[in-house]
């Protein structure tokens, strides 16, 4: 495996990091100020995400695009610096119109749109005009099981009729928020479907389509969002035929191809937020005084930064040996693949964690406020144990692929065994 960048990926990786200390961070303060007032998104976002898109810094997640379509065309592997550098303020994602979950919802529409999708709702999402959610979370089943759900799209008289009830479904709070793509189950007459992977699909639908009603946007441990984690519910809402997403009950099939990069995505974010902490807390550790001493003199403290640094180091080789394999599925498989999608999943939200953890611990009661990202970056990794999926879940493919590769070489272990029969008779050794 190579983890090295390609020249075009380094050139990038320099550019974005002048980009963000010289535009993005300067208005980080304003951005703050902005929400607090209500004023969402803030007035001066448009033209940063215009100075990106002229520096080339846009739509850098997506390997393929048409060269008619306006992007960079970086595979996962060479994209994963630029989502960590991305990742160390929560909300410059948008300005290179790299944000969750535009973008695995722009990789949905890319593989499988309809021409007339693609001028309605791509067009728009590649150029930045709009944004867009995914809604699959219920309130009512344990959505980790996509077959549970509850929602459901029926066919009545040449219109798709859909009804149910989403939440934790972010960026609908957003103002500019256009489409939700919405996962739901089949009305097929019977709750007992033959085949559970087949009995789903996703549907194109507008916000303000009649009938669709956004309840609330929901805190995270107590933190608002301002492009919202919402609840919504859907009444008899009505849509025409070409709304529908693919193929009648290739729902689930489309949910996990979306999976993958958004996962590498997620994870190389949640290693900048750490980076960021790790650096936060070093600095804090070298300037506060405790009982006569600098808290970097204690070998507490020292332990906790070596160990962050040590894990940061680990997540970050094995997100990139797994955007390395969606790059290169051939040589692996399929299977492996998704077990390494997993694996990245429980180890970045463990991290974020415990990184966060030691890092409010150093800087005392200002960890908690406001003062730093630190409070902030340790709810969103406490989400991340939930959110796509809980670890629990993520946990069971990883030994379920383990497992099945241990079936299929049963038995080529059983020379590493040493019986009492075997140490009596050694074997013969020919000239």
């Amino acid at each position: 495996m190579d983890f090295d960048h390609t020249p075009q990926a380094q050139a990038l990786q320099h550019r974005l990091l002048d980009f963000m200390a010289r535009y993005v961070l300067p208005h980080n303060a304003a951005w703050h100020q902005s929400v607090q007032q209500g004023i969402y998104p803030p007035p001066f976002l448009e033209d940063l995400k215009s100075l990106a898109r002229e520096e080339g810094l846009w739509n850098l997640f997506l390997p393929g695009l048409r060269d008619d379509e306006p992007g960079t065309r970086l595979s996962n592997l060479d994209y994963a610096p630029l989502a960590e550098t991305m990742g160390r303020l929560p909300w410059a994602s948008e300005v290179f119109n790299c944000s969750a979950p535009d973008t695995g919802n722009t990789e949905l529409l890319h593989r499988f749109a309809t021409p007339a999708q693609r001028t309605l709702w791509l067009e728009p999402l590649l150029n930045g005009e709009i944004r867009s959610a995914f809604a699959m979370s219920e309130p009512d089943v344990a959505s980790s099981d996509p077959t549970n759900l509850q929602t459901t799209v029926k066919r009545d008289d040449g219109a798709l009729v859909l009804n149910g009830r989403k939440w934790f479904i972010t960026g609908v709070a957003h103002p500019n928020c256009k489409l939700l793509i919405v996962m739901a189950r089949n009305a097929t007459g019977h709750d007992n479907p033959p085949d559970k992977h087949h009995d789903h699909s996703m549907l194109l639908l507008p916000l303000d389509t009649p009938g669709v009603e956004v309840v609330r946007n929901i805190p995270v441990v107590h933190h608002h969002a301002p492009e919202g984690h919402c609840e919504i519910v859907f009444r008899n809402v009505r849509v025409p035929v070409d709304h529908l997403l693919g193929g009648w009950g290739e729902g689930f099939a489309m949910a996990q191809a979306r999976l993958g990069p958004g996962r590498v995505h997620h994870c190389m974010r949640t290693i900048g937020q750490c980076e960021l902490a790790l650096e936060l807390a070093s600095e804090r550790a070298l300037e506060r005084e405790s009982f006569g001493r600098h808290l970097s003199d204690y070998a507490n403290v020292q332990e906790w930064i070596a160990l962050s640094r040590i894990e940061i180091d680990q997540a970050r080789l094995l997100v990139l040996r797994c955007a390395w394999l969606l790059d290169h599925p051939e040589r692996t498989g399929v299977a492996t693949v998704r077990a390494q999608v997993a694996a990245i999943k429980v180890v970045a939200a463990g991290l974020q964690t415990r990184v966060m953890d030691r890092a409010m611990q150093i800087f005392g009661a200002m960890g908690l406020s406001p003062d730093t990202p630190l409070a902030y970056f340790w709810t969103w990794g406490r989400a991340l144990h939930l959110m796509d999926g809980p670890d629990e879940v993520h946990l069971r493919s990883v030994a379920r692929h383990e497992l099945a590769q241990a079936k299929e070489r049963m038995g080529a272990s059983a020379a590493y065994f040493t019986t009492p029969e075997q140490l009596r008779t050694p074997p013969h050794l020919s000239a």
